[in-house]
């Protein structure tokens, strides 16, 4: 299963700066959620400090996800399941200053 993540707003840092991420998921019958794929996230892209993204099991607050350009919370946050072409933008909206 094809998804494609993007990393906006200073959230692009915590990968390397690179904005856009294609991922070819194996799903081995078990079903991709949001959930699923922050722990993918942690564990293949962040490279170093991933309280930055991340806080518990859920993203930090001040993230902004929006899957297919709608915001993941009208979806069902981490328990939304991953199909086929769906788009994952994390937008960080937290700027230091």
């Amino acid at each position: 299963m094809k998804v494609r993540l993007e990393f906006r707003g200073g959230a692009e840092l915590l990968v390397n700066g690179v904005t856009q991420h294609t991922l070819d998921l194996d799903d081995n019958n078990n079903k991709w959620t949001v959930a699923r794929l922050l722990t993918w996230i942690r564990d293949n892209l962040i490279q170093e400090r991933p309280e930055l993204f991340l806080q518990g099991e859920s993203v930090r607050p001040g993230i902004l996800v929006l899957i297919n350009d709608t915001d993941w919370e009208l979806l069902g946050e981490l328990d939304y399941q991953l199909v086929e072409n769906d788009n994952v933008l994390f937008i960080s909206t937290l700027h230091g200053g």
